[in-house]
């Protein structure tokens, strides 16, 4: 395209607008370092940084008070990082892309070694190779105009861990970096497992710096982001939609920037980091161009999976009102049933009063047979002829009128 005024080329639109945000969940201790976001005419530079609170809990003392590995190496590692591509991006040539990996590599590693040194942390009891010193993931992009005043980009990607790189076209989003995870698997599989990271920059454990080229034709959104921004959503879909649909209800780019933090504030349980920049497109253009995407998304990827959880949901819902149902009317039948169920589970406790009945018969009439104020010198044949003729009273009652005293023979039993 040209300026018909002047005859001069107009140079197609480099980076136009951008935006980077950093949430702690608990303040002035979030473990993801602040985001990396430069831009020019033909060039741009986006990165996040995840400080492994898991791995590099270790509290060391600093001159701003007591903060853990993680929260160091995070930080360290993105002004290293920053620092070295703004050297080694140039305008007028091509980044080789392998031996920048190799070259922030050293100078990370050269940096976290030399911290860790000067906080002289004693050395821990605990062996494992989960724990590492001063570990933290990257996700950064590096942007190049691969020809002057064109519309295509190199995009330079470099990563460690499990923060994440993409672009989004017109017709979607793509993820440009691979999960570094020792059980691994594809986007969707990760949201599922819990996995532990098997390659992370740090000061103490070897480790790689990834990298790969894509070639890209504006415009476009890059977007480098931290697990906490995609970790907690139902699939990477739905990450999808999270920013379009805040890109739509958004009127500038901070409203947009605000309104992704509120949404991924509410539903994540871990610090999050996310920047992004648009590349071909100012504010406005990038709404009107990312609309009809959001449509479809919505009517042919986010309603059906919706729908879906939410009939498992109701489902469980369900499940659970009959639960309680089962256990109410099971309590109901069994309350009614146990007395019969239990007749004789009661005998012994029965028998046992009226052994303990006829005991205090035994007394009882012993106490009537003794007079009141009697001596203990009184015969003890008196007191046993009593006791004689009360017994005899009372077998007699205890045969009908009529029958015999007589024992039942053998042969009658027969």
């Amino acid at each position: 395209m040209s300026d018909a005024r002047v005859g001069t080329p107009i140079p197609a639109a480099g980076p136009s607008f951008s935006f980077g945000f950093n949430m702690g969940k608990i303040p002035d201790h979030g473990e993801d370092a602040d985001p990396i976001l430069r831009d020019g005419p033909d060039l741009g530079l986006v990165g996040v940084f995840d400080g492994m609170g898991g791995a590099g809990g270790t509290v060391y003392e600093t001159d701003d008070g007591p903060r853990s590995g993680a929260y160091i190496a995070s930080r360290i590692a993105r002004d290293v990082v920053e620092d070295r591509m703004l050297e080694l991006l140039e305008p007028d040539w091509n980044l080789r892309g392998e031996a920048a990996a190799a070259d922030l590599h050293r100078s990370m590693q050269k940096a976290l070694q030399e911290r860790l040194a000067e906080l002289k942390a004693p050395t821990s009891r605990l062996r494992s190779k989960l724990l590492r010193a001063l570990p933290t993931t990257m996700a950064v992009m590096g942007l190049q105009r691969s020809h002057r005043d064109g519309s295509r980009w190199s995009c330079h990607v470099f990563w460690a861990g499990d923060s994440r790189a993409y672009v989004i076209e017109a017709n979607g989003i793509r993820q440009l970096s691979t999960d570094d995870l020792r059980d691994s698997g594809d986007a969707m599989t990760n949201l599922h497992q819990d996995s532990v990271v098997s390659n992370a920059i740090s000061a103490d454990t070897e480790f790689h710096v990834n990298y790969r080229r894509v070639e890209l034709d504006a415009p476009f959104l890059l977007v480098c982001a931290t697990d906490g921004c995609f970790g907690y959503l139902p699939s990477p879909m739905h990450f999808e939609r999270l920013i379009l649909k805040c890109l739509d209800g958004a009127s500038s780019v901070d409203g947009w920037s605000a309104a992704l933090q509120r949404e991924i504030g509410a539903v994540t349980g871990d610090d999050a980091a996310m920047s992004v920049m648009g590349v071909g497109a100012n504010f406005r253009s990038a709404k009107a161009l990312f609309a009809p995407r959001l449509r479809e998304l919505d009517a042919d990827v986010i309603t059906p999976l919706d729908d879906a959880a939410a009939a498992v949901a109701r489902a469980e819902r369900e499940l659970d009102q009959l639960r309680r149902h089962q256990v109410d009317v099971a309590a109901t039948q069994w309350n009614a049933y146990k007395t019969g169920y239990e007749k004789f589970l009661h005998q012994e406790s029965t028998a046992s009063d009226e052994s303990d009945l006829e005991v205090n018969e035994e007394e009882s009439i012993t106490e009537m047979i003794e007079p009141t104020g009697s001596d203990d010198s009184a015969p003890e044949e008196e007191t046993e002829a009593l006791l004689a003729s009360n017994a005899d009273a009372t077998i007699a009652t205890e045969v009908p009128t009529g029958a015999s005293a007589e024992p039942i023979t053998q042969s009658e039993w027969r």
